[in-house]
């Protein structure tokens, strides 16, 4: 799914209401295999945060998750809109 208001508006409601805060989150991301789009991704996560990568069998795509000490649902949701201005990302 690409990131929109409708998928944010809806994990901002479900993270609210489960789980306390702070928390570490994970964010799992989908992008195109090229090292300026990775760039882009890993700036939006500070030094402590712990990302791991995949690449796709037929290397198009990058699979990314990252562990990220978040200390509100509204923080989460900021790094998803900060993350939706990467050309071509899909969040999961």
């Amino acid at each position: 799914m690409a990131i929109d208001e409708k998928f944010l508006t809806r994990l901002e409601k479900q993270l609210g209401m489960h789980g306390s805060w702070p928390t570490v989150y994970m964010f799992k991301f989908i992008i195109p295999d090229n090292n300026r789009d990775y760039a882009l991704l890993q700036r939006l996560f500070g030094d402590e945060s712990r990302l791991f990568t995949r690449h796709s069998k037929g290397g198009k795509y990058i699979s990314v998750t990252v562990k990220e000490l978040m200390i509100s649902p509204e923080e989460v949701i900021n790094k998803y809109r900060q993350a939706a201005h990467i050309e071509g990302i899909i969040a999961l």
